[in-house]
């Protein structure tokens, strides 16, 4: 959506009815967690609207690429933050739930950045086949965009049924682009691209080569933190063996050479046995002996 002024706090209202009314123990976690961040940098915004919402202009021109992190996360008012969160709320229940917590956040993670990349080619390619600048100067914040990539894969996921538009019945193969359709019209503020571009990114992941890499990415970097772990492991192992073994050698040679200066000791002061005098050539013979040892 492009950016508006704000309104009143109504829609945090709404929400937190909302999620009272669902209930917090049954929110998978990564939804609640990504539900109570965007309500947070709704009242606490870590950039203002117009510094965080992504275009052409301001994220390739001027090379401000953090908006890409910043704009699913900003909204343009407490209405447009309540309906992208029960949206979210729906569909993060049933995909977190399916797919895991982990991978649940790394894809909305994926989506969140990928989203924002299409809806720059879009306008880009759009600016470039009208010679219309303006394409180049929309700016566009929420998560909607993101809303509309999950909202494929729910109906991937969850194939038939039908949902219903206004009254009228939608297959829910074809929801998404009937709601792209619906939302643009009713509501002419929404980012129609921002919107497209979501789905785009839905498909590539359901149709596409984007599930495939993703896996491959996700298998990567948990076997390279796995042989990371054990080479820290590793090398702790040993730095506490290392640390630990030299005293015990040390001890162990102390030991010996206290045994060995007592045997001579004991050698030296010991009587005869038996009170048998040796002779002093014999004496003499073992005192040689007991040098060269």
């Amino acid at each position: 959506m492009r950016p508006r002024q704000r309104g009143s706090n109504l829609g945090l209202l709404l929400l937190g009815s909302q999620l009272i009314h669902v209930g917090l123990d049954n929110i998978p976690p990564v939804t609640l967690a990504v539900l109570g961040l965007n309500a947070y940098l709704y009242l606490f915004p870590a950039a203002p609207l117009m510094k965080a919402c992504v275009s052409v202009d301001q994220a390739y021109r001027l090379k401000d690429w953090r908006r890409l992190l910043l704009s699913p996360l900003h909204h343009a008012d407490d209405m447009h933050l309540y309906f992208n969160m029960v949206s979210l709320l729906w569909k993060g229940v049933r995909l977190e739930r399916r797919l895991g917590g982990p991978f649940f956040f790394y894809l909305l993670s994926v989506f969140s950045v990928l989203t924002g990349l299409v809806y720059l080619l879009l306008e880009a390619a759009l600016t470039e086949l009208t010679q219309d600048y303006s394409y180049s100067m929309q700016c566009a914040v929420g998560f909607s965009g993101v809303l509309f990539g999950l909202k494929v894969l729910v109906n991937h996921y969850l194939p038939g049924g039908t949902t219903y538009l206004m009254g009228i019945p939608v297959s829910n193969r074809y929801a998404s682009w009937a709601e792209l359709v619906l939302i643009h019209v009713t509501s002419p503020g929404t980012s129609f691209i921002g919107h497209l571009s979501g789905i785009l990114v839905g498909l590539l992941y359901t149709s596409g080569p984007l599930k495939t890499i993703m896996k491959k990415c996700a298998e990567f970097g948990f076997a390279s933190l796995q042989f990371l772990f054990i080479s820290l492991r590793f090398a702790g192992s040993s730095g506490l063996d290392t640390r630990y073994s030299h005293p015990d050698e040390e001890e162990q040679l102390e030991r010996a050479i206290r045994n060995s200066l007592n045997d001579r000791v004991r050698h030296r002061a010991a009587p005869p046995p038996y009170g048998f005098q040796l002779s002093e050539e014999e004496m003499r013979r073992q005192r040689l002996r007991r040098f060269e040892h």
